[in-house]
């Protein structure tokens, strides 16, 4: 599912995710968990303002970003 993303730079200088346009919906990110960086692609675990976690792909080619990962609350790490 390719996304609109709202980013920013992190602190090694890559791209990160702020907040995200799912459906009509706009998320925050609360947290990155943990990130994936590449020359070719950026993956980021988030816990987003609905509580609910996702895995988001960043393609730095194309500039895109993907979510790859749904993980609804209450459901175990």
């Amino acid at each position: 599912m390719i996304l609109q993303v709202e980013h920013g730079v992190g602190p090694h200088g890559d791209v990160e995710p702020r907040a995200f346009t799912l459906g009509e919906q706009r998320l925050d990110v609360v947290q990155i968990i943990d990130r994936w960086l590449s020359p070719a692609y950026g993956y980021f675990k988030i816990a987003a303002s609905d509580n609910a976690r996702y895995i988001l792909r960043h393609d730095t080619a194309s500039n895109e970003w993907e979510m790859t990962l749904f993980q609804s609350p209450g459901t175990p790490p």
